[in-house]
């Protein structure tokens, strides 16, 4: 990579002309003096190679070889290494949206694919190429739940991932959504466009979410669950939306991940976000393209489902690489290592006297101690995450394949 240049002092003149002005400093006029900083307070300058020295000694102030039981909807998976290998490959980590099918087909595949596995995971018929993330997922969910039914209000448990409830207040404002939070389902639901659950519900909990056939079912799922779990589509659902960070993506501080939103067939003209449809091309050969295009950057803007004008590909691929990579016992294999660790966490837990609110859970349960600050300091101090802060005394707590026995001894014993 070349050294960047700035502009000569030449080509600042030149440009300065052509805008009209004399100087730089004249593009400031309107802002006040008062405001404007006159230099920025910066080290001298640094050789390529000092800079690098520099930076490295910074790093190795970072602590990252902790053990950590941290969950609430970003996990410590393993990830093969060969998914990162094949997804930082120009042709992927370079492409953009697919509008020429021609010379797209990898991507299109790929998109096809995933939609492909998130509707045999889930159970359901459809499937869009991806969203943004799981809470963009919902809030998409319950839009399109009142775009079908005509209804204006929607019905949530609280129980949701507290990141999904702002990003549905975010889009319902928007769109004069009533949301009504609650803590159990209500008998008469005739008045909602939909009711949205989780399962397992943010607290770990597994929810068994009965259908009612007077509004739409929504089923929010972490689909690494699906791989022992009924998929959403035994509860009945008529939407499954989800997260997909889990699926062999890294945690990287947060994000980006990425969700997903699927569906029964006959609500496949609502579905938000990027499709990928196969079919034949005149020489009889498997061909993918752009399909059902309900974006606006595609048709009417009042008629579009979504201002979605992007998805999350590159994550998509990722997921997709993932789970061919992993295979069906493969991917059974790490559901089954998480729920067994958290469940033996969770016995030795109780063993020492510590509460376990949870009654069925997978791989992530909520505890109750005298003081979540302190319990969750003593195992910070002997290189432990011990897993998320919900107040006071309750402390959300995750495992998953990469939680080895001896980790589990580790937390046992800093408690």
């Amino acid at each position: 990579m070349k050294n960047f240049l700035v502009h000569s002092e030449e080509t600042i003149q030149q440009m300065c002309k052509v805008v009209g002005v004399r100087s730089v400093e004249d593009l400031f006029e309107q802002i006040p003096v008062s405001v404007r900083m006159d230099k920025l307070d910066l080290p001298d300058g640094l050789s390529e190679m000092e800079t690098q020295r520099l930076v490295k000694n910074i790093a190795k102030e970072n602590k990252s070889d902790y053990i950590t039981f941290m969950g609430g909807g970003i996990y410590n998976k393993f990830v093969p290494a060969c998914i990162s290998q094949i997804a930082n490959r120009f042709e992927f980590s370079t492409a953009y949206t697919p509008y020429q099918p021609e010379i797209s087909q990898g991507t299109l595949q790929v998109m096809y694919e995933f939609q492909t596995m998130i509707c045999r995971l889930t159970g359901m018929d459809i499937s869009n190429a991806t969203v943004y993330d799981g809470g963009t997922a919902c809030a998409e969910a319950i839009l399109m739940a009142c775009r079908i039914s005509k209804k204006m209000k929607a019905c949530v448990l609280n129980s949701l991932n507290p990141e999904y409830k702002r990003i549905i207040e975010t889009y319902a404002y928007s769109q004069n959504i009533q949301i009504d939070w609650v803590d159990e389902i209500p008998q008469n639901v005739a008045d909602y466009a939909c009711v949205l659950i989780q399962t397992p519900n943010y607290y770990g909990e597994i929810l068994e979410p009965v259908k009612n056939e007077d509004c739409l079912l929504v089923v929010c799922t972490d689909v690494s669950t699906l791989s022992i779990l009924k998929p959403p589509s035994e509860y009945g659902a008529d939407i499954a939306v989800g997260d997909i960070q889990s699926l062999g993506i890294p945690m990287n501080f947060g994000g980006p991940s990425a969700g997903f939103v699927a569906c029964k067939e006959k609500f496949m003209r609502q579905l938000p976000g990027r499709l990928s449809g196969r079919t034949l091309d005149n020489d009889g050969k498997q061909a993918f393209c752009l399909t059902i295009q309900t974006r606006e950057q595609h048709i009417k803007r009042e008629k579009a489902t979504s201002n979605i004008c992007s998805n999350q590909a590159l994550i998509g691929l990722c997921a997709t690489l993932y789970l061919t990579v992993m295979g069906e016992k493969g991917f059974y294999q790490a559901g089954y290592l998480s729920t067994l660790q958290a469940h033996k966490l969770a016995k030795k837990l109780q063993a020492k006297g510590i509460k376990v609110l949870n009654k069925n859970f997978f791989n992530e349960f909520t505890i109750e101690v005298d003081n979540a600050d302190e319990f969750l300091s003593h195992l910070e101090s002997a290189g432990i995450l011990g897993g998320i802060k919900l107040d006071n005394n309750k402390i959300l707590v995750a495992t998953t394949e990469m939680i080895t026995d001896e980790d589990l001894e580790k937390y046992i014993q800093a408690v």
